[in-house]
């Protein structure tokens, strides 16, 4: 791609573009309206608002031709020149265009002809053989362009962009505020990529930064199981299933890095796991974040992965830690996964909609802080990029309130009961002096 080409630019807009002509036209003298004065007349194009151009005669005044402070014919020839001078260079409506020399307002790109570019050069890209953007990502921008961005914006030009229609359209097409924010998110990409490009100018104002999201809320109730729960469940699963869900609640990783674990990955002399790649649908790929590249203690599980490995059909480094029982070379679905915890789950009354894998993954970062762990050392240890998404997957259940609340009163009543010994000492003194 030439970002910045007549070629890109005039895609972009669907063809249009303002005209880019040199103008020489000649210089007359009025004398017919009382007064005398040097004009001529000049072509300007203007785009409308549905991408066409039309061009319009103008009429411009140079000075007098006669009496006080008048111009010679020459003189008025110089000041037609310097008036044209900005015309004729045609300067460009966006800086991208300026490089190019055309006159291409960015108000006229169509919105779909620029989600077109960013596929392409940017969601769908490999540099060196590695993609760009990760293919679950990926997958959900290609899904969310064709299902929705698309078919409601792609024909709308940028400068016909209104907040209200944007928020009008997130809410009436988006079942929760996740899906909102996921919409509004690449629609933004796409705006900050092109200037980033120089498609769109550096001081191009993003329409989706004026687009405010109502107040966060869930379709589903963030619920984990009890610990009383959780041992039930797990008593019901066999291997794989039960040291993967155990690893899940024990070490926090998600489930697609468990399943992209290879035995090279794991140290039995240090008892660790080592994650530098997920498996997301069997495709193979780095971690969701930079963060999420990191070392997990497995502590008391590391018998039970010496079992295991021991039980393996491969035994090489390369080999996969969980593989597929009919095809080892192959890691497993977690889907697999899932199915058998509904099952255990069911089977003790106590499943609910979305409990996985991802749920023992909440349930760890939860149980870490709640056995003395800072917000910090959950946030590291889960890969998260921030310490605000750890607070997001933080359940404090009722029991745990409780325990809280029970801990600030025992405080007060122990602080009142030193108050009041120091007042019987204070009393027996008095009473001793009198």
């Amino acid at each position: 791609m030439m970002l910045g080409s007549e070629g890109t630019l005039l895609a972009l807009t669907g063809g249009s573009r303002l005209t880019r002509r040199v103008q020489h036209p000649k210089v007359h003298e009025r004398r017919d309206r009382g007064t005398h004065y040097w004009f001529f007349r000049y072509r300007a194009d203007n785009v409308q608002p549905d991408g066409t151009v039309k061009t319009s005669r103008k009429f411009h005044t140079i000075g007098p031709s006669r009496g006080d402070g008048a111009l010679t014919r020459k003189q008025a020839g110089s000041e037609r020149d310097k008036f044209l001078a900005d015309l004729n260079a045609a300067p460009s409506r966006c800086e991208a265009a300026v490089a190019a020399k055309l006159l291409i307002d960015p108000n006229m790109i169509l919105f779909g002809k620029l989600a077109g570019l960013w596929r392409t050069d940017y969601v769908e890209r490999a540099v060196g053989g590695k993609p760009l953007v990760a293919r679950p990502t990926r997958d959900k921008y290609v899904s969310h362009l064709k299902n929705h961005i698309l078919p409601r914006w792609k024909d709308t030009r940028l400068g016909e962009f209104r907040t209200k229609e944007v928020v009008d359209w997130l809410q009436s097409t988006c079942q929760s505020w996740y899906a909102m924010d996921d919409l509004r998110n690449i629609m933004s990409g796409i705006f900050t990529k092109a200037v980033e490009w120089q498609v769109l100018p550096e001081n191009y104002s993003n329409p989706m930064h004026r687009v405010k999201l109502p107040p966060k809320w869930s379709v589903r109730e963030k619920r984990i199981l009890s610990e009383e729960e959780t041992v039930v469940v797990l008593a019901r699963l066999e291997d794989p299933y039960l040291l993967i869900s155990e690893t899940c609640i024990s070490a926090g990783p998600r489930i697609s890095e468990v399943l992209g674990l290879q035995i090279r990955h794991l140290d039995l002399d240090n008892g660790t796991l080592t994650v530098e790649q997920r498996n997301w649908h069997q495709d193979i790929s780095k971690p969701k974040t930079e963060k999420s590249k990191r070392t997990l203690a497995i502590g008391g599980l590391l018998g039970h992965y010496r079992e295991w490995v021991a039980r393996l059909p491969r035994q090489t480094p390369d080999a996969w830690l969980f593989p597929q029982s009919d095809d080892p070379s192959k890691p497993m679905w977690d889907s697999a996964v899932r199915k058998e915890l509904h099952q255990a789950a069911e089977a003790e009354g106590c499943d609910f909609p979305g409990l996985g894998p991802h749920s023992f993954r909440r349930a760890n970062i939860t149980w870490r802080q709640e056995v003395g762990g800072s917000s910090i050392e959950a946030s590291k240890i889960a890969g998260h990029a921030t310490v605000r998404m750890t607070e997001e997957y933080t359940v404090v259940h009722l029991k745990r309130q409780e325990e809280l609340t029970r801990r600030i009163q025992d405080k007060l009543a122990k602080a009142k009961k030193r108050v009041e010994r120091k007042n019987v000492v204070e009393i027996k003194k008095e009473i001793t002096a009198a």
